[in-house]
């Protein structure tokens, strides 16, 4: 993947202009680069700012600071170097250049926090919480990486762990010592064991697609025929006039998006062309043809019916179209007089009126309900990545094997076998036991300075 023996630099602050920027320096040379770039004659004291002018060459370019963290006590459990400097973009490259030509190298995406991994100061589910964090966007999806960076999980984990080591402890002295059968583990303890850990597993499990709604968000399209309302509930809900409202039909040709916070999850809300079928215009199919494309992989259609106008073939084909998915159904405009009654449609239906604000305020919650099953998303859940939930849904199913044949009195070596395969589960959650194609996925989506 990376190597671990060099020294590596990056701007560790995002693009663009600010009042200060950070130059990340760790590896072992980072005392060297530190004397190459600073006009300082006395060694930086260890974890104390010192203010200094830095150089490019022989030219002083900036005043900054730099802090110096000897190891292990530092991010990486390397030697760090901080450089504080002001946020230009052309200054920021020239001390990545001039630490370059001091003997470092161009750190890759995420090696920053790889080499912490490494050298054992966070494990792999902190690792990648502290991704989570960086790229959080609502206040509950940094509350849940802050939980998981503090190692709430990882907690959970290796008490699960601490308990199948006992248990396996226990299962390979009896296969050592054969005569003596289930001596050191009867199999109905074993059984009933297994099956209080498995519990724990599922329990940790149970939320896992509410974790994955508040650390990836979801896609929600609305859908409708022309002038259903769907741009002027798109706006409501978007808080801002994003998209253009007009008693003209078809005045929406293309996808407007827009990510707003409910209850915590990042919703990609989708506002799309009106659908129907007497379209001749190129540029309006164009737009149709986008909206049945966003119908097919949003998380969560909207299907918007306008309660003024009498239901058409149109409404229907909608319905039809989207009833084998996760759907909500709103009856719109029910500010004014209605064409027909609710039950007409044969769906359930929230009556709305966009124009109005009437029945809104239950549309965030209902969206909520929809893509979790709950109809809040308060507690921070404790599995929020889908790695995570696919393995340790794999250890679970493991364990569950276990506890079957010990309750069968199948031979200790398959049990144990089936307990020593849950472990390798757990220990790939963490980053004890990961393959390297793994370990690249995880941290070639970090940014680089991260």
């Amino acid at each position: 993947m990376y190597s671990p023996d060099d020294t590596i630099v990056a701007i560790a602050t995002p693009p663009g202009r600010g009042g200060i920027g950070v130059v990340r320096v760790s590896g072992p040379s980072a005392r060297e680069v530190a004397s190459a770039i600073a006009e300082r004659a006395m060694p930086l004291e260890p974890r104390h700012a010192t203010l200094t002018h830095v150089r490019a060459g022989e030219t002083a370019i900036d005043r900054a600071v730099l802090t110096f963290f000897p190891a292990p006590h530092s991010y990486t459990g390397e030697d760090v170097l901080e450089i504080s400097a002001h946020g230009s973009p052309v200054l920021l490259r020239a001390i990545v250049e001039s630490a370059v030509k001091a003997g470092a190298r161009l750190a890759e995406p995420g090696e920053f926090t790889f080499r912490a991994y490494l050298h054992g100061r966070i494990d792999l589910v902190q690792a990648e919480a502290v991704q989570d964090l960086v790229e959080a966007v609502t206040p509950l999806q940094a509350r849940a990486a802050f939980d998981q960076l503090e190692g709430t999980l990882t907690a959970r984990i290796h008490e699960i762990d601490s308990a199948l080591f006992e248990l396996s402890a226990r299962l390979e002295a009896s296969i050592d010592f054969p005569e003596e059968g289930y001596h050191f583990v009867e199999p109905g303890s074993a059984s009933s064991e297994i099956r209080d850990i498995v519990r724990e597993l599922d329990s940790l499990l149970a939320d896992a697609s509410r974790g994955r709604l508040v650390r990836e968000g979801a896609q929600v399209a609305i859908l409708g025929r022309p002038n259903s309302g769907k741009s002027s509930l798109f706006n409501r809900l978007a808080g801002s006039g994003r998209a253009i409202v007009t008693d003209i039909p078809g005045t929406t040709r293309d996808l407007v998006t827009e990510v707003i916070d409910i209850d915590g999850a990042a919703i990609t809300l989708v506002d799309t062309a009106g659908l129907h079928g007497a379209a001749t215009d190129a540029v309006e199919q164009e737009g149709i043809s986008r909206a049945h494309a966003a119908r097919r992989v949003a998380d969560l259609v909207i299907v918007v019916l306008d309660r003024s106008r009498p239901l058409d073939e149109d409404d229907r084909e909608l319905l039809a179209a989207t009833e084998s998915g996760l759907r909500l159904v709103l009856g719109n405009k029910s500010d004014v007089s209605a064409a027909w009654p609710i039950q007409t449609a044969g769906v359930d239906m929230l009556a709305v009126s966009a124009k109005s604000g009437r029945g809104l305020d239950e549309l965030p919650r209902a969206i909520i309900t929809a893509l979790s099953g709950r109809d809040r998303l308060r507690d921070t859940p404790a599995v929020t990545n889908v790695r995570h939930a696919e393995v340790l849904s794999r250890a679970a199913d493991a364990l569950r094997r276990a506890a079957h044949a010990a309750e069968e009195r199948t031979a200790e070596e398959f049990v144990a076998a089936d307990v020593s395969e849950a472990r390798a589960m757990l220990e790939e959650v963490t980053g004890a036991r990961t393959p390297d194609d793994v370990l690249h996925a995880i941290f070639s989506k970090f940014c680089i300075g991260k």
